[in-house]
């Protein structure tokens, strides 16, 4: 970085500060602001007069002071040392900067991304003479008990390995050599020119640009979450995009939090974006005691936290997203299904809206600018399923959830209407369901998702044949239910036929023993989707043979009163590693209701 000034602040506006002699600055650029040299990007060139957003705050800053260019892009470091890690916004260890600061964050700590001074054992898996691109793995490091850092050419560097080394290093230290011989028709002296790259363990990257793939795939597994309402009737794709509006206390957090928990997935990474205070507090909390469901390891192994809360400067929330979304696709890149939660996108936006303003730009909708559709689509496309950069057929998926807080819960607002234009599912979160303490509080009438026809083939492999027909005829007696109660408001319920309150008893099962979900308890918080369609094929199995005996004259309450409801009520209830009772279950059903009938 250069210590020679470039610029003088000539205004201050919150988070922007205007400066002026800036000929040599460049869009996006990173810039040092001020003898504190706070941190901050150019987002608008007018002549030599620079617009910078700045990610620290800028109380006490006036004009006259220096600004200093750095010459670079907002960028980030990869490499080992990034899981279990808590960073803020611009990827800057919280622990390293408590330990500078203290319990309160100073303005101007410059803490690097990751630890320069651990060393991490590197090994080999090319060799010396072999071909490598940019992309390929050379070598591989344990940086976790879970997960195995791969160490990739970095992008743009092809050749030939000329030595690589194996043992303890630093993410600084040189790796491995690369030759890269060039290509020049001109004379078979500058024909044999040869550049030699050193690798290392590191590479960074500027945030705002996605990292390249080879091409991207059409998605058709499910990411299982083990949340019944998700997995069976609105799921998300490895790799897809999915948006969870809802208002105040409707439930948002926890659901991100069960997705983070309990996600098909190898990696999580976690972007608290403008969030509360307290809610933050509660996951940097709550996360590192965590277990991972699969190995009994601790959650955070396998888990980036970014956090980023409502009192820290309001431009940080865009870089947060940024940096969250390009440590992201780092992983993918290695080959590994990752998982990003952005709780919430609408603090972001409200970020853009403020700097906006304070630019003077043209507002759009609601003060929003008039880019926010486009910021919006730019971030969710960069999710997906890739063939990842490099030989063979490593493939990597990068899935985006992202909460949205429509203020008091309209969800005909700019941020949610932008978001679901490029969002395939939508778990639209509900007040009065939350009221009622029906938990996940995901509205089944308007929520949706576009990726169902993609996953049946893997349902039906993995779960069971019919569950497809089984999803879709307990969604269309949920959506029967809506019609029947208007009637019952109206006129009471006893103006409806025997086989129409059926169906009132069936989606009220449907309702309080399947699509309520208790995320405390040990054994309701996660679902199999094995475990989902037998619960789903038992509610619905009675419902037909309840309905088969009404043709034949037994009266309904007959029916509601036999011993095996309860049990259909209990049913969540049964652990995964018993699920041979549901067969039991089944006969149980026939045999009662059949009983009836004799």
């Amino acid at each position: 970085m250069t210590n020679q000034s470039n610029g003088i602040i000539t205004k201050v506006s919150g988070p922007l500060v205007v400066a002026e002699g800036m000929n040599k600055a460049k869009m996006f650029e990173v810039v040092r602001v001020s003898e504190k040299k706070l941190i901050g990007e150019i987002i608008e060139l007018k002549g030599d007069k620079a617009s910078i957003q700045v990610y620290e705050d800028t109380s006490g800053l006036g004009p006259g002071e220096p600004v200093y260019l750095t010459g670079e892009l907002l960028k980030v470091e990869l490499g080992p040392g990034l899981l279990t890690s808590i960073y803020d916004g611009i990827q800057r260890p919280l622990a390293e900067i408590a330990k500078v600061a203290g319990e309160y964050i100073t303005r101007g700590i410059d803490v690097p991304g990751l630890d320069q001074t651990k060393k991490w054992n590197f090994r080999p898996v090319m060799g010396k003479g072999d071909k490598v691109k940019s992309g390929d793995i050379i070598g591989e490091v344990a940086e976790t008990s879970l997960i195995t850092h791969k160490i990739m050419a970095p992008f743009g560097i092809s050749g030939e390995i000329s030595e690589i080394k194996s043992g303890n290093f630093t993410i600084n230290d040189t790796v491995a050599q690369i030759v890269e011989t060039g290509q020049c028709p001109v004379s078979s002296a500058e024909s044999k020119k040869s550049k030699t790259h050193n690798i290392t363990m590191k590479q960074v990257w500027p945030i705002r640009q996605p990292r390249p793939v080879k091409r991207k795939l059409v998605p058709t597994e499910p990411l299982v979450s083990g949340q019944r309402i998700i997995d069976t009737f609105f799921p998300i794709v490895k790799g897809g995009t999915g948006c969870v509006p809802g208002p105040f206390g409707s439930g948002k957090t926890v659901v991100q939090h069960q997705l983070a928990k309990w996600a098909d997935a190898d990696i999580i990474v976690f972007i608290g974006c403008g969030e509360r205070g307290n809610e933050m507090t509660d996951v940097l909390m709550e996360f590192p005691e965590l277990k991972d469901p699969a190995s009994g390891k601790p959650l955070m192994e396998r888990t980036i936290l970014i956090a980023n809360t409502s009192n820290m400067p309001v431009a940080a929330r865009e870089a947060s997203v940024y940096t969250g979304i390009t440590l992201a696709e780092y992983f993918r890149d290695m080959g590994y299904k990752v998982a990003l939660m952005a709780d919430s996108t609408s603090r972001w936006a409200e970020a853009l809206r403020e700097m906006s303003g304070r630019l003077e730009e043209m507002p759009g909708e609601e003060g929003y600018p008039a880019y926010l559709g486009s910021r919006t689509a730019s971030f969710y496309e960069r999710a997906g399923l890739v063939k990842c950069l490099g030989g063979g057929d490593r493939e990597g998926s990068l899935t985006v959830i992202g909460a949205v807080s429509p203020p008091g819960g309209d969800l005909s607002e700019p941020v949610t209407q932008n978001t679901l234009r490029v969002t395939k599912v939508f778990w639209g979160l509900d007040s009065q369901l939350a009221y009622r303490r029906h938990f996940p509080a995901i509205n089944w009438l308007n929520s949706y998702s576009l990726y169902l026809e993609s996953i049946d083939p893997y349902l039906k492999e993995h779960a069971g044949t019919d569950f497809p027909a089984l999803r879709d005829e307990a969604m269309k007696l949920l959506q029967q239910e809506a019609k029947l109660e208007e009637i019952v408001r109206l006129v009471g319920i006893d103006a409806l036929s025997e086989k129409e309150q059926l169906v009132l008893d069936t989606t009220k099962t449907i309702r309080e023993d399947f699509l309520h979900q208790n995320a405390f308890d040990d054994i309701d918080t996660y679902t199999s989707l094995k475990k989902q369609y037998w619960m789903l094929k038992i509610i619905l199995l009675f419902h037909h043979k309840a309905s088969e005996a009404i043709e034949n004259g037994v009266p309904l309450k007959d029916l509601t009163s036999l011993p095996i409801k309860n049990k259909i009520a209990r049913n969540k209830m049964i652990s995964e590693n018993a699920l041979e009772e549901f067969k039991k279950m089944e006969e149980e059903v026939v045999e009662e209701i059949e009983g009836l009938g004799k």
